[in-house]
């Protein structure tokens, strides 16, 4: 928000990540690079980054128009101050929101990619791979492949219920009972 230049830099940077699906940018990128975990990581990183940036960034600008920050601007406080006592704190619940979500997101997509034969490979443990490993059972009548698979659902939901309750707790507005 700060450089308007930099600012227009990093979103065109974005708007062209993001124009791509992630999965199939991502399987491109790991064909290119390896299947290695490090090389997942940070390809899976940058490319869910995008996100977490657009978010962060569209609740940014609604907070800097307020009132209270424009009151720290004539109190004489440095940008640093501000954005740690002022912005931060008002952008963490919808931040906390993002991150849940973007970790369900990001555990389905390593999933995904090793189902395909694209992300953690073997010897190491991996919800995906156990379900391609037993895929061909599902038409025997075998239910096999079905546990990794609701494993991968049973965190999912478990993370947005723990996620959701972190924010009830946090929240500004407590429900009254």
């Amino acid at each position: 928000v700060v450089g308007r230049w930099i600012d227009q830099v990093l979103c065109r940077i974005v708007d062209i990540l993001m124009a791509i699906p992630l999965l199939i940018f991502a399987m491109l990128l790991l064909s290119i690079f390896g299947t290695s975990i490090p090389s997942l990581i940070l390809i899976i990183g940058i490319l869910d980054a995008t996100r977490v940036f657009r978010i962060s960034r569209a609740v940014s600008l609604n907070i800097v128009v307020m009132d209270f920050i424009e009151a720290a601007k004539l109190q004489g406080e440095s940008l640093f101050r501000i954005t740690i006592r002022e912005i931060l704190p008002n952008i963490f619940s919808p931040l906390a929101a993002e991150f849940g979500l973007r970790f369900c997101y990001v555990f389905l997509t390593i999933s995904a990619l090793s189902f395909l034969g694209l992300g953690i490979q073997p010897p190491t443990a991996d919800w995906g791979s156990m379900v391609r490993a037993t895929a061909d059972l599902i038409t025997f009548g075998d239910y096999t492949p079905l546990i990794p698979a609701a494993a991968i659902a049973a965190l999912t939901v478990g993370v947005n219920f723990i996620v959701d309750w972190f924010l009830h707790i946090h929240s500004r507005l407590q429900d009254e009972l």
